[in-house]
């Protein structure tokens, strides 16, 4: 890869382009597990984790992004039943995520999210 003052780009598959890594990379991710209280197990650019009320999690980032158009990604980790996720909120300092069952808001056994964009 060719490297320069905050850019670092590589050659794509093909051979005839290239991708900047640092707009590719994950700027915030975390890993949960917990019904009720949850508690994060492993994460990178995260300060803390809020239980808001059932459900409801907000992830503050120990650095912002830039801009609260980011890309956030969320699974959840549920043997019992079939779970949603809703995004409640994005701001350039942290996300909020809400987890709903066929019944109502749930709390799941663990979430898995991962933010993409261009931090602060």
């Amino acid at each position: 890869g060719a490297s320069s003052a905050g850019s670092m780009t590589v050659v794509g598959e093909g051979g005839s382009t290239t991708t900047n890594l640092q707009q590719g990379l994950a700027k915030a991710w975390a890993n949960t597990s917990g019904d009720g209280t949850p508690v994060i197990d492993d994460s990178f650019n995260n300060a803390s984790l809020t239980d808001e009320s059932t459900g409801n999690q907000t992830f503050t980032f120990t650095n912002n992004m830039a801009n609260s158009g980011y890309c956030c990604n969320i699974s959840v980790l549920e043997t019992g039943f079939i779970i949603t996720i809703q995004i409640l909120g994005q701001a350039t300092s942290n996300t909020n995520i809400k987890s709903h069952s066929l019944t109502g808001t749930s709390d799941s056994d663990g979430k898995n999210y991962s933010n993409n964009g261009d931090l602060a």
